[in-house]
């Protein structure tokens, strides 16, 4: 209970600083929703050249996206971790946040969350809803659940990743420049595996399983019989990947000696 009130604590102190800056909050909504809306415009144009890229049609390839966003969405409002090196390592922030009673990980979580992102998630979902519609797929009982149990996944393999990438500036006395490339190739997750070669495929689901924030849980939907064994992968290795971060993440918080003078 101590960790979960935590969550209204540090909601309502985001809410008092974004009632006091109202417009770079909306601001930051309206980037978000540009920056997915020319992702989208970008597979439009794309359709106006093409009829299939590979075997998937133009709303197979909308409802992907529209996956993709979801959790990609829930990611970025829960682990906020972009300046973490920076902030918390290099400036000594992270002295202060282990001087606290709760894990440092979920402060960390906490005091950058970014709710505007959910507006992301919501776009992804109208997305995915339309092509959803547009392809006429069945619904099923389980849909719904199984469908939660996915992005749920998803957003725990994102976490794992990222969380991994930050804790690594506990083992570096310089910011890493490899968290921008890895948020560039976690782009690829959003269009079918099939359309790479097979090293790029092999990196997407074992290494650093983009494919399973977007494809593989999308295709559970669009084409059962040839992906849902990926698909149901997912939670496996949401797990895996979280308990990867995780671990690093104690194991540099326990190697950190302080910012020192």
């Amino acid at each position: 209970m101590f960790y979960l009130s935590l969550i209204w604590d540090y909601l309502k102190n985001y809410l008092k600083t974004r009632l006091t800056y109202r417009s770079d909050f909306w601001i930051e909504v309206a980037s978000d929703l540009l920056f997915n809306g020319l992702n989208l415009i970008f597979i439009l144009v794309v359709f106006q050249q093409t009829e299939l890229l590979g075997e998937w049609n133009r709303e197979q390839i909308l409802f992907i996206y529209g996956f993709f966003m979801i959790p990609y969405g829930l990611f970025t409002t829960i682990f906020n971790l972009w300046n973490f090196s920076e902030r918390y390592i290099v400036k000594g922030e992270m002295d202060r946040i282990l001087t606290r009673p709760a894990h440092s990980l979920w402060q960390l979580m906490l005091e950058n969350m970014d709710p505007a992102s959910l507006f992301s998630a919501l776009a992804g979902a109208a997305v995915m809803g339309y092509s959803w519609m547009a392809l006429d797929l069945p619904v099923h009982w389980s849909d719904p659940f199984v469908l939660l149990l996915l992005i749920v996944s998803a957003v725990l393999i994102y976490g794992g990743i990222y969380v991994t990438l930050s804790a690594l500036a506990f083992f570096s006395d310089s910011p890493t420049g490899i968290m921008p490339l890895i948020f560039n190739i976690q782009n690829y997750g959003r269009y079918p595996v099939t359309i790479y070669n097979k090293l790029l495929r092999g990196i997407l689901t074992w290494i650093l399983p983009f494919a399973f924030v977007g494809f593989y849980p999308a295709a559970y939907f669009l084409d059962p019989e040839n992906w849902k064994g990926f698909a149901l992968l997912t939670p496996v290795m949401g797990v895996i990947f979280i308990t990867i971060g995780l671990s690093v993440w104690n194991l540099g918080v326990r190697r950190y000696r302080g910012a020192g003078s």
